[in-house]
């Protein structure tokens, strides 16, 4: 499998790494799969928060050579961790909380490279979702210069759910959308702050606009319709260190 995080296959191997606390990415199972086994992972998939997609027998062959018994999982070269614990943490170490949201950038190299900007520029944790997210795989590291192994990244259930637990406990969430009315120097990041960054090609979602606290516009002038991700994640992000410097 190119450019993957660790591979396995086979129905008792991913169980069995599911059940000794492996970080597991995501599930992949081939259509038609049935038997005690199989309502056994969606059972645990289910209950771990666990992606499971399931794929039609050619594809799932394209994906690995080997004895898959129509079974295949890929481990996380990093820890997921929990926001609900950094957040109190940070609160402690008397910093201002700065996190990124991520809502549906699914490109390896942009979440690499917005990983790298992140770390640079101080941010506490990036929240992605369970679905609809980037593979945390060695081109995402590459990208990343090794800031993804440094930085902690949380995988949240919901988006809109974290959105929610973060502005109860004092952080204000902003999103970066082309039809706000302020640009982003009228806002005001010196407080705890959280910024949802949302794909290129269709922004935040609006389920979820309609939740945060603010949202503002980079100012552009030329005629391209959107910056790449990680660039205008860059933009943001200077914007934040600059008022707090």
């Amino acid at each position: 499998m190119k450019n993957s995080t660790t591979l396995i296959f086979g129905r008792h191997p991913v169980l069995d790494a599911i059940n000794a606390g492996k970080t597991v990415q995501k599930v992949i199972m081939q259509q038609g799969f049935r038997g005690p086994l199989e309502k056994e992972i969606r059972t645990i998939c289910k209950e771990q928060g666990i992606p499971l997609q399931l794929l039609p027998k050619e594809r799932v062959e394209y994906l690995v050579s080997g004895n898959h018994q129509g079974v295949i999982a890929y481990l996380s070269p990093i820890e997921f961790q929990q926001l609900e614990n950094i957040l109190p943490f940070v609160y402690e170490q008397s910093q201002v909380p700065l996190f990124l949201l991520l809502d549906g950038i699914t490109d390896v190299r942009n979440f690499g490279a917005i990983a790298r900007t992140a770390e640079v520029m101080g941010v506490h944790a990036i929240v992605v979702p369970r679905k609809k997210s980037a593979q945390i795989n060695a081109d995402a590291i590459k990208t990343s210069a090794g800031a993804l192994m440094k930085i902690p990244v949380c995988r949240e259930a919901s988006i809109i759910a974290t959105v929610d637990m973060l502005q109860q406990s004092g952080v204000q969430v902003f999103a970066s959308d082309l039809y706000a009315e302020n640009p982003i120097t009228a806002m005001d990041f010196k407080g705890p702050t959280a910024l949802v960054i949302g794909a290129e090609d269709r922004g935040v979602s609006p389920s979820i606009l309609k939740e945060v606290d603010q949202t503002f516009i980079i100012p552009q002038y030329g005629e391209t319709d959107s910056l790449n991700v990680s660039v205008a994640t860059g933009m943001m992000l200077y914007e934040v260190i600059r008022q707090r410097m």
